[in-house]
C-alpha cells in the first residue's frame, strides 16, 4: 500500500500511511485500565514458544519441544499429521522412571519455591501499592512469615547439633571411663567413679546457647538464607535438551540431563540408551537407523541398538608437525549417506614463544549485596585489543566401517592461524549422498566473504566457488548458512547481492551464482526443501515489514506461494520433505502466537498446537495498536505503530511518548506484529489508557529486516539518521495525531538508550523529555564483535571509536533526561551511565539529569527492580515532565 501524501511540512515532504482497518481513530470500546501490577504481574502471562520443530523423514509426524503454561522445562511432543493427535513424550512423571527420588523431589520442591515466590512478590507489589494510596497494610508481613520460618529452621538445627553435641561428650566420657577402668584394673585399684563436671557443662553451655538472635541478626541470617535457596536453573525440571529423527524410520533419540533416549511412533514411553555421568549429544541416526552416532566431551562416538558397547570414530587430534599442538573437536557433522564427516576443531592460542596466550581481558564489575563490596569479572573484547582467535582446522574424513581398525589422521583441508585476526567460519553442509561439501568464511578486516565447494576427500583443498570483497552488508554475514538440495545439484545460501538479504543458488557443475528470489523484501531464512529438489520453503516479510510469512517458492522461477495467514510473524519453521506441511510459531498482536501446522495447499485448515498462554491475560482488555507508516526527508518508508486512547480526536493536544530501538538486531526490530515488549508494547498501551497520552513505537533507519540501506546506516555516522527519522516523525504529530507538539518524551533501551541521549544531546529542543536505559555511551569500551561490524572501522592499535562517544555531546542537554541501568549489566557496563552522568553534572545539568538504578540488575534489569517498579517509575516521570492529557 503505497503512502497517502500530505501537504508538505517546510521542506520535507511527508507522508502519512494507515495500515490498520479501520483508519487510525480512536477507541470506541471502553478499556479498563488495568494496574501495572496487573500487566507486570510476577508470574509471567506468557510461557516459552515451541522451538526445534522437525517433521520425521515420512512427513507423518512433527516432533517439537514445548511445555505448557507453567511448567518448566522444554519437553518432547509429536504430532501425528495424518490422525491429527498428539502425543507428549516425555514430563516430569515420565522421566522420573530414569531419574533418582532426590532429584525428582528436589524438582517439585524447588517448583513449589519458584510458585510461592511469584505469589508472594505478586502480593508484596499489589499491598504497597494498596499502602501508598493510605490503606491500613502491614507491609512488614512477608519478612516477618519469613523470619518465623527461619527460627524454626535454627530451632531445628540448634536442637540436631545439641544432640549431636551431647551424643559425642556421652560417648566421649564413656571411652575416657572405660580407659580410666582398664588403668585401675591393671594397676589393681578401684575403678573411679564417673565424672558429672562434664553433664553440668554442657548444661551450662546450652544455657548460654539459648539466648534468642536479636532482629538484626536473624535478618542477616535470612539474607544469608535466601542467597543460599536461590533457584538456579538446574534446580528446575530441565526437559529434553535436543533430538534427531532417523534416516528413514518414524522413530527419534532425545537427550535428557546428559543421557540418550529412544522413542518410536506408538510407543507409549521412551527407553534408555545411553545414561552417562558426563553430557552426550546425539549427531545423528546412521544411514541404516541401526545404530547412531554420538559425542561426548571430546570424541565421536557410534553405538548400535543391536549390541552394547561403542565404537570411536574420531580420537583426539593432533597436527602431525607438532605434536603438542592440540586441536579439540569443536562441530562434527556426518553426511546423511553416514560415509564422511566434517570436524571443525580449535587449538589453545599460544604466543610467538610457545607460551599460552593471556587470557582476554577482563573488567570489574562491583556488587554491593554484601556488607563489604566486592567485585566480579566478566570477559570484554574492545575494538583496539589484540585478538586471541583461536587457531582453526578443518578435517574432511571417511567414517570407518563398524570394526574397522583406526586410520591415519589426514591433514587438514582448510587451517587458520588464529591470533590477532577475525576469521568467522558457517557450519560444514554436505550433500546428501556425502559427494560434496561446502562452507562460507568471512575475514573481517579484508572485508572478504568466500565461499568454498569441494567434493568429498580427505586431502583435496575445497575450492572458492564465490568471492566478495566489501560491499556485503553488515547483517549477511550471520545468515550465509549454505545448504544443498536433496539432489546435490545446487548449493543455496543467502547473501545480500542487490540490498536484501535473499536466498541465491550456486550450481554446483558450472559454479554460476542466480538469485532464486527478487523484491524488496527480506528472506535470508531458507527453511527447506521438497524431495525433488523442485521448491523450497522460505520465510519472508514480502508484503508486511512487520510480519514474517512462510512461502512455497518454485526454484526455477521464484514464483511464492504464501502459506500462513498474511499479517502474521512466522518463526521458527520446518517444512515436511514430501511438501505437505510447514511448521512455525505464528501469530500477531490480536492472537499471541502459537505453534502452528501450516498446510501447503490452499484447502487444508491450519491446526494450533500449542496453548501457551495464561486465559487471564484476556482479562487485561488491552488498548490495540493501530499501524502507520510515514516517509521520512530522504523518501525512505518508515514503520511505526500507534496507541490513542478512547476519546482521542485529531484536534487534541495530548501529550505523547516515542519508543525507539534503532540499531542493527540479526532479524529483529521493534515494529513486528508479535512482538508484545514490555515498554514499546505494555506499558505505552497503559500509558494510552490509563492517562490518555498517544504512544509510539518506530523503526528508523539502522534497524534490521529492511534491507541494507537501513542496517548500514549507522556505518560511521551511528545515531546521526536515526535522529532525522525521529525529527521527522515529530513533525507529523500534531496534525495527523493530536499531539501537543511541546509535550512530546522519547524513550529506548540498550541501543535504544543511547539513541534516546543521542537525539536528547544533538537536537535539544526535539523532545521535551527522555528516558534512556543501558545505553552504550562510549562505543570503544563495547564488544568489538558488534561496535566493529556495525558502528566503524576499528584499529587495533588506538581505541578510534571514541570518536562516537556521547560524552562530548552531553553538554547540549537542554531538557529533563532519566538514565537507567542495572548496575551488573555484563553487556552494556553501568560505567557507560556513570561515565555519561559525569559529564552531565560537569556541565551543570544537575537539575535536568536523575539516576534509577537496579543493584543487582543486569542488561534487562531484573534485579531488586522488577518491570511494575521499573515502569511504575517511568509513569511518574512521563506524568512530571509531560503533564496530564488535555480533557
Amino acid at each position: 500500500m503505497k503512502p497517502v501524501t500530505f501537504a508538505a511540512v517546510g521542506s520535507l515532504a511527508l507522508a502519512l500511511a494507515l495500515w490498520a482497518a479501520p483508519p487510525l481513530q480512536a477507541q470506541t470500546a471502553p478499556v479498563a485500565a488495568a494496574s501495572l501490577e496487573q500487566i507486570f504481574r510476577a508470574q509471567p502471562y506468557r510461557g516459552d514458544n515451541a522451538k526445534d520443530a522437525d517433521f520425521s523423514r515420512s512427513g507423518r509426524y512433527l516432533a517439537y519441544l514445548w511445555s505448557p503454561f507453567g511448567e518448566p522445562g522444554t519437553d518432547l511432543w509429536v504430532h501425528d499429521t495424518r490422525t491429527g493427535k498428539t502425543v507428549r513424550v516425555t514430563s516430569s512423571q515420565a522421566m522420573a522412571a530414569f531419574e533418582s527420588p532426590e532429584d525428582m523431589e528436589r524438582f517439585d520442591r524447588k517448583l513449589k519455591q519458584r510458585n510461592d515466590e511469584w505469589a508472594d512478590r505478586q502480593a508484596r507489589e499489589i499491598a504497597q501499592q494498596a499502602y501508598l494510596r493510605g490503606d491500613q497494610v502491614d507491609l512488614s508481613q512477608w519478612e516477618a512469615a519469613q523470619i518465623e520460618v527461619l527460627k524454626k529452621e535454627l530451632a531445628e538445627k540448634k536442637a540436631k547439633e545439641d544432640a549431636q553435641k551431647a551424643a559425642d561428650k556421652a560417648e566421649a566420657e564413656a571411652e575416657k571411663q572405660a580407659m580410666a577402668a582398664l588403668a585401675a584394673k591393671r594397676a589393681g585399684k578401684p575403678v573411679p567413679a564417673a565424672s558429672s563436671a562434664s553433664a553440668a557443662e554442657a548444661k551450662k553451655d546450652d544455657k548460654k546457647d539459648d539466648k534468642e538472635k536479636e532482629l538484626w541478626e536473624l535478618r542477616d541470617e535470612l539474607k544469608k538464607k535466601l542467597a543460599r535457596d536461590k533457584l538456579k536453573p538446574s534446580d528446575l525440571y530441565p526437559g529434553v535438551a535436543q533430538f534427531v529423527w532417523a534416516r528413514h524410520a518414524d522413530e527419534l533419540i532425545f537427550q535428557y540431563r546428559g543421557g540418550l533416549y529412544r522413542w518410536k511412533a506408538g510407543d507409549k514411553a521412551p527407553t534408555a540408551l545411553l545414561a552417562a555421568q558426563r553430557d552426550l549429544r546425539i549427531v545423528s541416526y546412521t544411514p541404516d537407523d541401526a545404530g547412531f552416532v554420538y559425542m561426548d566431551d571430546t570424541r565421536v562416538l557410534r553405538g548400535s541398538f543391536r549390541q552394547a558397547g561403542a565404537q570411536v570414530i574420531n580420537r583426539e587430534l593432533v597436527i602431525p608437525d607438532d605434536e603438542q599442538k592440540k586441536y579439540r573437536i569443536a562441530e562434527t557433522v556426518i553426511s546423511e549417506d553416514g560415509r564422511w564427516m566434517s570436524l571443525l576443531a580449535r587449538a589453545p592460542l599460544k604466543t610467538a614463544d610457545d607460551k599460552p596466550a593471556p587470557p582476554p581481558k577482563q573488567v570489574e564489575i562491583m556488587n554491593y549485596s554484601e556488607r563489604w563490596a566486592t567485585a566480579k569479572k566478566v570477559n570484554r573484547e574492545v575494538s583496539d585489543d589484540k585478538r586471541t582467535q583461536q587457531p582453526l582446522a578443518l578435517y574432511i574424513r571417511q567414517v570407518p566401517a563398524a570394526g574397522e581398525a583406526p586410520r591415519r589422521q589426514p591433514q587438514p583441508v582448510l587451517m587458520h592461524n588464529g591470533g590477532d585476526s577475525w576469521f568467522e567460519m558457517s557450519t560444514v553442509a554436505w550433500a546428501r549422498d556425502g559427494s560434496r561439501y561446502a562452507f562460507t568464511t568471512w575475514e573481517r578486516e579484508k572485508e572478504l566473504l568466500r565461499v568454498y565447494l569441494s567434493k568429498a576427500d580427505e586431502e583435496a583443498r575445497p575450492e572458492v566457488v564465490l568471492e566478495r570483497r566489501g560491499d556485503v552488508g553488515h547483517e549477511v554475514v550471520n545468515v550465509l548458512k549454505p545448504q544443498f538440495t536433496p539432489d546435490g545439484r545446487t548449493l543455496v545460501l543467502a547473501l545480500d547481492e542487490a540490498g536484501w538479504r535473499q536466498p541465491y543458488a550456486i550450481d554446483v557443475a558450472t559454479k554460476a551464482l542466480r538469485p532464486l528470489l527478487q523484491g524488496e523484501f527480506e528472506a535470508h531464512q531458507v527453511v527447506g526443501f521438497t524431495a525433488d529438489s523442485k521448491a523450497m520453503f522460505v520465510l519472508a516479510n514480502k508484503g508486511d515489514s512487520a510480519a514474517m510469512n512462510a512461502f512455497r517458492v518454485d526454484v526455477a522461477t521464484g514464483a511464492m506461494q504464501a502459506i500462513g495467514a498474511p499479517g502474521e510473524y512466522h518463526r521458527a519453521a520446518a517444512s515436511s520433505e514430501d511438501g505437505r506441511w510447514v511448521a512455525a510459531n505464528a501469530g500477531n498482536w490480536a492472537r499471541r502466537p502459537e505453534l502452528k501446522l501450516l498446510g501447503t495447499d490452499a484447502r487444508t485448515a491450519p491446526r494450533t498446537l500449542t496453548d501457551s498462554t495464561d486465559p487471564a491475560w484476556a482479562q487485561l482488555n488491552l488498548l490495540q495498536p493501530e499501524r502507520f507508516a510515514y516517509t521520512n526527508r530522504y523518501g525512505d518508508r518508515i514503520e511505526a505503530y500507534a496507541f490513542k486512547p478512547v476519546g482521542w480526536q485529531a484536534t487534541d493536544k495530548r501529550p505523547a511518548i516515542v519508543y525507539v530501538y534503532g540499531g542493527p538486531l540479526n532479524d529483529r526490530h521493534i515494529v513486528e506484529v508479535d512482538s508484545f515488549q514490555n515498554t514499546a508494547y505494555l506499558f505505552s498501551q497503559y500509558m494510552a489508557a490509563k492517562h490518555g497520552y498517544v504512544t509510539i513505537a518506530v523503526d528508523p533507519r539502522g534497524h534490521s529486516n529492511y534491507g541494507r540501506k537501513f542496517s548500514n546506516a549507522n556505518w560511521e555516522r551511528v545515531g546521526e539518521p536515526q535522529s532525522e527519522d525521529l525529527e521527522d516523525l515529530v513533525k507529523l504529530l500534531p496534525a495527523q495525531f493530536g499531539v501537543d507538539g511541546s509535550r512530546v518524551g522519547l524513550n529506548g533501551w540498550s541501543f535504544g538508550g543511547f539513541q534516546t541521549q543521542y537525539t536528547m544531546f544533538t537536537k535539544p529542543d526535539l523532545f521535551a523529555a527522555g528516558i534512556a536505559g543501558a545505553g552504550p555511551t562510549e562505543w570503544e569500551n563495547y564488544n568489538s564483535w558488534y561496535s566493529g561490524r556495525t558502528i566503524g572501522k576499528v584499529d587495533r592499535s588506538k581505541p578510534v571509536l571514541r570518536k562516537y562517544s556521547l560524552l562530548p555531546l552531553a553538554r547540549g542537554l537542554k531538557k529533563p533526561l532519566m538514565l537507567v541501568h542495572g548496575m551488573q549489566d555484563p553487556n552494556v557496563l553501568y560505567q557507560d551511565t556513570v561515565n555519561v552522568y559525569r559529564a552531565l553534572l560537569e556541565s551543570g545539568k544537575e537539575s535536568l539529569v536523575e539516576l534509577f538504578l537496579d543493584p543487582d540488575g543486569e542488561h534487562a534489569m531484573g534485579g531488586a527492580v522488577k518491570p511494575a517498579g521499573w515502569h511504575r517509575k517511568y509513569e511518574a516521570f512521563w506524568t512530571r515532565n509531560l503533564g496530564r492529557a488535555a480533557p
